[in-house]
Protein backbone atom coordinates (compact mmCIF):
# COMPACT_ATOMS: atom_id res chain seq x y z
CA UNK A 1 0.00 0.00 0.00
CA UNK A 2 1.25 3.65 -0.72
CA UNK A 3 0.18 6.57 0.83
CA UNK A 4 -0.92 9.08 -1.27
CA UNK A 5 -2.59 12.98 -1.22
CA UNK A 6 -4.48 15.00 -3.21
CA UNK A 7 -3.57 18.68 -3.99
CA UNK A 8 -3.88 21.60 -6.06
CA UNK A 9 -1.96 21.28 -9.92
CA UNK A 10 0.96 22.51 -9.99
CA UNK A 11 1.00 22.08 -6.41
CA UNK A 12 3.81 24.73 -6.54
CA UNK A 13 6.00 26.69 -9.19
CA UNK A 14 9.67 25.70 -8.42
CA UNK A 15 12.30 27.65 -9.94
CA UNK A 16 16.34 26.58 -9.76
CA UNK A 17 18.35 30.03 -10.61
CA UNK A 18 21.85 28.61 -12.29
CA UNK A 19 21.52 25.33 -10.81
CA UNK A 20 24.74 23.30 -11.61
CA UNK A 21 24.60 19.72 -10.19
CA UNK A 22 22.68 17.49 -12.91
CA UNK A 23 22.32 15.13 -9.71
CA UNK A 24 20.12 17.69 -7.88
CA UNK A 25 18.21 18.73 -10.35
CA UNK A 26 17.39 15.09 -11.15
CA UNK A 27 16.87 14.81 -7.89
CA UNK A 28 14.37 17.79 -7.52
CA UNK A 29 12.45 16.76 -10.45
CA UNK A 30 11.61 13.44 -9.21
CA UNK A 31 10.46 15.21 -5.85
CA UNK A 32 8.52 17.48 -8.17
CA UNK A 33 6.97 14.48 -10.02
CA UNK A 34 5.74 13.16 -6.54
CA UNK A 35 4.01 16.81 -5.39
CA UNK A 36 2.66 17.77 -8.55
CA UNK A 37 5.47 20.99 -8.81
CA UNK A 38 6.25 22.64 -12.05
CA UNK A 39 9.73 22.99 -12.25
CA UNK A 40 11.09 26.03 -14.29
CA UNK A 41 15.08 25.93 -14.88
CA UNK A 42 16.67 29.82 -15.25
CA UNK A 43 20.04 31.23 -16.38
CA UNK A 44 23.02 29.46 -17.16
CA UNK A 45 22.62 25.62 -16.70
CA UNK A 46 25.83 23.98 -15.00
CA UNK A 47 24.56 20.81 -17.71
CA UNK A 48 22.55 19.68 -20.79
CA UNK A 49 18.47 18.83 -19.50
CA UNK A 50 19.41 15.61 -21.95
CA UNK A 51 22.17 14.74 -20.13
CA UNK A 52 22.47 10.74 -18.76
CA UNK A 53 22.81 12.33 -15.07
CA UNK A 54 20.04 14.40 -15.10
CA UNK A 55 17.67 11.93 -16.32
CA UNK A 56 19.38 8.80 -13.94
CA UNK A 57 18.72 10.87 -10.61
CA UNK A 58 15.21 11.70 -12.07
CA UNK A 59 14.99 8.03 -12.15
CA UNK A 60 11.15 7.10 -14.98
CA UNK A 61 9.88 10.10 -13.75
CA UNK A 62 11.68 13.14 -15.78
CA UNK A 63 8.18 12.98 -18.09
CA UNK A 64 5.86 12.77 -15.42
CA UNK A 65 7.54 16.57 -14.60
CA UNK A 66 6.41 19.88 -16.10
CA UNK A 67 10.05 21.49 -16.84
CA UNK A 68 10.27 25.03 -18.28
CA UNK A 69 13.46 27.01 -19.10
CA UNK A 70 14.18 30.15 -18.95
CA UNK A 71 17.05 32.71 -19.99
CA UNK A 72 16.41 34.88 -16.84
CA UNK A 73 13.83 34.95 -13.64
CA UNK A 74 11.68 38.19 -14.85
CA UNK A 75 10.59 36.04 -17.99
CA UNK A 76 10.44 33.06 -15.56
CA UNK A 77 7.90 34.99 -13.62
CA UNK A 78 5.72 36.53 -16.36
CA UNK A 79 5.62 33.43 -18.00
CA UNK A 80 3.68 32.41 -14.23
CA UNK A 81 2.17 35.97 -13.72
CA UNK A 82 4.06 35.41 -10.54
CA UNK A 83 4.67 38.63 -8.88
CA UNK A 84 4.67 38.30 -4.96
CA UNK A 85 7.55 34.69 -4.77
CA UNK A 86 8.76 33.05 -1.93
CA UNK A 87 12.61 33.26 -2.12
CA UNK A 88 14.40 30.69 -0.24
CA UNK A 89 18.13 31.22 0.55
CA UNK A 90 20.89 30.48 3.48
CA UNK A 91 21.40 34.44 3.68
CA UNK A 92 18.18 36.10 5.87
CA UNK A 93 16.85 35.76 9.05
CA UNK A 94 13.41 34.52 8.39
CA UNK A 95 12.52 30.97 8.96
CA UNK A 96 10.76 29.54 6.20
CA UNK A 97 8.15 28.43 8.60
CA UNK A 98 6.94 31.72 8.58
CA UNK A 99 6.64 31.46 5.12
CA UNK A 100 2.80 32.53 3.21
CA UNK A 101 2.79 29.27 0.98
CA UNK A 102 -0.58 29.00 -1.06
CA UNK A 103 -1.29 26.58 -3.78
CA UNK A 104 0.23 27.22 -6.79
CA UNK A 105 3.27 29.77 -5.70
CA UNK A 106 6.45 30.12 -6.77
CA UNK A 107 9.26 28.96 -4.60
CA UNK A 108 12.68 29.97 -5.59
CA UNK A 109 16.30 28.48 -4.73
CA UNK A 110 19.32 29.10 -6.39
CA UNK A 111 22.25 27.52 -7.36
CA UNK A 112 24.30 24.92 -5.37
CA UNK A 113 27.65 26.84 -5.21
CA UNK A 114 26.55 30.72 -5.10
CA UNK A 115 22.92 30.51 -3.99
CA UNK A 116 20.28 33.19 -5.37
CA UNK A 117 22.39 36.42 -6.55
CA UNK A 118 22.26 39.20 -4.61
CA UNK A 119 20.25 41.65 -6.40
CA UNK A 120 17.39 38.84 -6.78
CA UNK A 121 17.45 39.18 -2.72
CA UNK A 122 17.12 42.31 -2.26
CA UNK A 123 14.34 42.93 -5.08
CA UNK A 124 12.23 40.32 -2.85
CA UNK A 125 13.92 40.72 0.31
CA UNK A 126 10.48 40.72 2.71
CA UNK A 127 9.57 37.51 0.81
CA UNK A 128 13.01 35.33 1.25
CA UNK A 129 13.40 32.86 4.45
CA UNK A 130 15.75 30.44 5.20
CA UNK A 131 16.09 26.32 6.53
CA UNK A 132 17.53 27.06 9.91
CA UNK A 133 20.70 24.65 11.03
CA UNK A 134 22.93 24.51 14.35
CA UNK A 135 25.61 26.91 14.74
CA UNK A 136 28.84 25.95 14.22
CA UNK A 137 27.55 23.34 11.38
CA UNK A 138 27.57 23.61 7.80
CA UNK A 139 26.77 26.59 5.57
CA UNK A 140 23.20 25.22 4.13
CA UNK A 141 21.61 22.14 3.38
CA UNK A 142 21.78 20.12 0.00
CA UNK A 143 19.61 21.94 -2.37
CA UNK A 144 17.48 19.10 -3.61
CA UNK A 145 17.42 18.69 0.47
CA UNK A 146 16.19 22.09 1.13
CA UNK A 147 13.83 22.03 -1.91
CA UNK A 148 11.94 18.72 -0.40
CA UNK A 149 12.09 20.29 2.92
CA UNK A 150 9.80 23.55 1.88
CA UNK A 151 7.98 21.81 -0.80
CA UNK A 152 6.78 19.56 2.10
CA UNK A 153 6.27 22.12 4.30
CA UNK A 154 4.25 24.14 1.93
CA UNK A 155 1.97 21.09 1.61
CA UNK A 156 1.27 21.03 4.83
CA UNK A 157 0.71 24.55 5.28
CA UNK A 158 -2.17 24.77 2.28
CA UNK A 159 -3.96 21.70 3.49
CA UNK A 160 -2.86 19.24 0.54
CA UNK A 161 -1.42 16.65 3.23
CA UNK A 162 -5.05 16.56 5.22
CA UNK A 163 -6.69 14.62 2.57
CA UNK A 164 -4.56 11.00 1.97
CA UNK A 165 -5.54 7.93 0.69
CA UNK A 166 -3.89 4.81 0.31
CA UNK A 167 -3.32 3.02 -3.05
CA UNK A 168 -2.71 -1.08 -3.18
Amino acid sequence: MKLRFRGPEPAFHLVLVNPEIPQNTGNIARLCAATGCALHLVGELGFSTDEKAVRRAGLDYWHLVRVTEHPELDSCLASIGEREPLLFTANTHRSYRTARFRPGATLIFGGESQGLPDPIIAAHEPRSYAIPTRPGSVRSLNLANAAAVVVYEGLRTIGSLDDMITES
